[in-house]
């Protein structure tokens, strides 16, 4: 008897409009200590499927046929409250985004107190000692002092493996982890999935992991299952799937994953054209004859003008957070968010800011955006010092820089239109007073991002996370800056929807003329990416150097570091699977 059987799944959603079909009859089981990963689109059906699972369809969303069976017990169905005896002790849950499902008006202890004494059983004391045990096994530091902290004091990353501590805490035999390592460095995702693999072998727990990292799946999973559209399309050993897929679908994600051993001016991406007689799908490739190797890019970027004035400049920034109040100063405690950190942008250029969770990458960010004050340094934008401009002369300055935020979840106002979300900082920056001015500069920014107008009447909760990302980068572009700003954009994307906003971002980088800070804890996307790169540990920046050099000649110790934790699609093509072979056959 298997831990999890699902057979003949079928979801809708339905509305006055129709009802949509989100899951077309999937069935799978997953054994006892086995991890079985779930790969798809954004939309594919992945998280709809882990939902459903535990009982948590948003509405109006149900399961219209099949079963869920947990140790062979028929789940689907059952009451509330016997579902939640099953939820948290049974099944344990890791959310895609750390940010709304950890309650902002709560500490972190009293939420992992409180659900360890419900699930456990145990007084608050020893629920305590199991909260730090569990944080410090995810890799928080300080975790006497962190466990006092409001969820907004964690970074992206951070805030992740407190999620992933809390799903743990009840000891389940079944972990459901929808993207656990989306917002993780390197190595913190080794520790993660370390983590998530000793759990499985040492309690015998079975993992349904849902993710769009292919490095992932093929360093933890003994079984892959591939969903595109609601149907489940492939399925067996992660070798297999990795490395002699049969399905064009299939293929299409592995190509997608970005490269660390060639420079491509373009992503590959993936078309579906819908045709009478079943799904085609087509394989755009943009490698074949337009790859240059790390040493023709070294050539190439070593004319790069720097020789020129920085349009932005980053002196001796230092920043610190206080993370324990009191009234004497001795008594206070901080954190060094940024120490002493200096480097330069120039015109044209896209410069990367790569470290583990909590290094100040964002924090960096936000000091240059104005929205934290620097305890000391200076911020330079177009030869004017930025830093302690009152709100009233910064303005001009917002308008010429702006932000690609990490989470595009939290980042835009639910209540409002994409057509007002989009026309607010037109309207704050006086751009256009004609309504239909305002309009039509908002349809054009929807068509530049690849949404169409029409998106305009919608709402950010109509939309999947890739498409919510390319209306924070038209609301970026609404105000004709010269700087963006982006803050992990593609961290909750999957691989295909990834190449996508990067082959969007570069195209209006060259169209546009911007220069770029690109923030990433993903090493081959920075690659890609990037002209210069800048490495922080703890606050400080340890390396700044051309691309190439860093990737083949890291000098500091923590950048090798790096370097050699990153996942490396090349070797996904073990055993013979040539991918731009694979793609060429299918484009």
């Amino acid at each position: 008897m298997s831990l999890l059987e699902v057979e003949g799944l079928r979801i809708e959603f339905p509305s006055r409009h129709g009802t949509a079909v989100a899951v077309k009859g999937v069935s799978f089981s997953l054994e006892k200590g086995e991890i079985l990963g779930l790969v798809g689109e954004s939309g594919a059906g992945k998280s709809t499927v882990g939902n459903a699972v535990i009982d948590l369809l948003s509405p109006p969303g149900v399961v219209a046929g099949g079963n869920i069976k947990l140790d062979g017990l028929a789940i689907n169905g059952l009451s509330g409250e016997a579902i939640r005896q099953i939820r948290g002790r049974r099944i344990g849950f890791i959310f895609q985004d750390p940010m709304t499902s950890l309650n902002p008006l709560l500490t972190i202890e009293t939420q992992m107190v409180e659900t360890i004494m419900v699930n456990l059983g145990l007084d608050k004391a020893r629920a305590y000692e199991k909260s730090i045990e569990l944080l410090t096994s995810v890799g928080i530091t300080e975790p006497e002092v962190r466990i006092r902290q409001y969820p907004h004091q964690f970074s992206g990353g951070m805030r992740q493996r407190v999620v992933i501590a809390i799903a743990l805490s009840g000891d389940p035999e079944l972990i459901i982890a929808d993207e656990p390592t989306t917002a993780l460095d390197v190595s913190i995702q080794n520790q993660i999935l370390e983590l998530i693999r000793k759990l499985c072998k040492e309690r015998d727990a079975g993992c349904l992991l849902v993710t769009h990292d292919m490095g992932v799946i093929a360093n933890v999973t003994d079984r892959v299952a591939v969903m595109y559209m609601g149907d489940l399309v492939e399925l067996g050993s992660t070798e297999k799937i990795l490395c002699r897929p049969e399905h064009p679908y299939t293929k299409s994600l592995i190509s997608a994953v970005p490269r660390t051993d060639i420079k491509l001016h373009r992503f590959p991406r993936v078309e579906y054209i819908e045709k009478e007689q079943g799904r085609h799908i087509d394989v755009k490739n943009h490698w074949l004859g337009q790859k240059e190797s790390l040493s023709e890019l070294n050539a190439r970027i070593s004319d790069h003008p720097q020789s020129g004035s920085a349009l932005l400049r980053v002196k001796d920034i230092n920043l610190r957070f206080e993370t324990q109040s009191a009234f004497f100063e001795k008594n206070r405690r901080y954190i060094q968010a940024s120490n002493q950190v200096s480097f330069e942008i120039y015109p044209g250029e896209t410069f990367g800011l790569v470290g583990e969770s909590g290094s100040g990458k964002s924090t960096i960010a936000r000091v240059i955006a104005g929205l934290y004050p620097p305890d000391s340094g200076w911020v330079e934008f177009a030869g004017q010092d930025i830093t302690r401009l009152t709100e009233k002369q910064r303005k001009p300055f917002r308008r010429q820089i702006q932000m690609v935020f990490q989470n595009p979840y939290s980042s835009m106002n639910a209540r409002m239109t994409v057509q007002d979300i989009i026309a607010e900082p037109i309207r704050f920056h006086n751009l256009a007073e004609a309504e239909r001015q305002i309009n039509r500069i908002v349809a054009d920014l929807l068509d530049h991002v690849g949404l169409g107008r029409a998106a305009g009447v919608k709402y950010p909760h109509e939309f999947s996370g890739g498409q919510r990302q390319r209306i924070s980068i038209a609301r970026a572009l609404a105000t004709r800056p010269r700087f963006l700003i982006c803050d992990e954009p593609t961290s909750a994307l999957d691989v295909s929807v990834q190449a996508q906003i990067l082959n969007l971002l570069k195209d209006l980088q060259e169209e546009l003329g911007l220069t770029m800070l690109f923030i990433s804890h993903d090493l081959p996307v920075i690659l890609q990416m990037c002209d210069r790169i800048g490495v922080m540990k703890m606050g400080t920046l340890v390396e700044v150097g051309e691309t190439d050099r860093i990737f083949s000649n890291p000098h500091h110790e923590y950048t090798r570091h790096l370097i050699n934790m990153m996942p490396r699609v090349e070797n996904l093509s073990r055993s013979g699977l040539d991918i731009e072979s694979s793609v060429a056959a299918h484009s």
